[in-house]
């Protein structure tokens, strides 16, 4: 197994111990009941949050895009584009990174981006894409700084066509915004590479929920 495979199935491994990554019958925001759920948030302490930085960061490596700094819409993204630039800078790449402030500042420095000057070419930080609105307001802040987008980092791609239980979308979130904007999205890990991990798991209670994780993919899935 490749090192690009033992970092998405160590990094699925990881994200269930912190149980960020459950099994179960989820209703998503879509209204799909989902065999499971993943939430970046649980991702809650120094410890796990410094791992989560290296994921990331070797994804970004793996990935052999060029870049400039980092990015990290608010507010997820925040903590997650200053984990991963430390996790860089301790494997000896020092970037510069930025996010934004909800509501533009008019006292001191104003404007509504913080952190490093926003030029040259900008990788975008978050947890997951589930309507690719914060993408889309991300380019847009990136581009007024007069900076090029060239990727978006996130943790997990779902690969599930958009809409809701009954009107299924053509396409992803994902693949929208790949399209939409030119740009490639690199995530951590995606639903193929967790189907593999449930595949080969030894624990019977994972590898009972994989026909329920077939199903959903085969109704939702790309």
């Amino acid at each position: 197994m490749s090192s690009k495979n033992s970092n998405q199935e160590n990094f699925i491994r990881f994200a269930l111990e912190a149980n960020v990554l459950s099994f179960g019958e989820f209703k998503t925001k879509a209204g799909r009941l989902s065999p499971y759920f993943f939430n970046a948030g649980g991702f809650n302490d120094g410890a796990r949050l410094s791992a989560l930085g290296g994921y990331y960061a070797r994804a970004l490596q793996e990935s052999n895009i060029e870049y400039d700094m980092l990015y990290g819409p608010a507010y997820k993204g925040i903590t997650l584009a200053a984990t991963t630039a430390i996790a860089l800078a301790n494997a000896g790449c020092n970037v510069p990174y930025a996010y934004n402030r909800k509501e533009a500042k008019d006292h001191g420095e104003g404007g509504s981006l913080v952190g490093a000057p926003v030029k040259g070419k900008v990788v975008i930080i978050d947890d997951v894409i589930s309507a690719g609105t914060s993408v889309r307001e991300s380019v847009a802040l990136i581009q007024a700084a007069g900076a090029q987008p060239v990727a978006v980092l996130i943790a997990l791609d779902r690969m599930e066509k958009s809409g809701t239980a009954t009107e299924v979308g053509e396409k992803s979130a994902v693949q929208a915004v790949q399209e939409e904007f030119g740009i490639p999205v690199i995530a951590i890990a995606n639903l193929a590479d967790l189907m593999s991990f449930l595949t080969t798991s030894s624990d019977a209670v994972l590898t009972d929920y994989l026909p329920a994780v077939k199903t959903y993919r085969e109704q939702y899935g790309i």
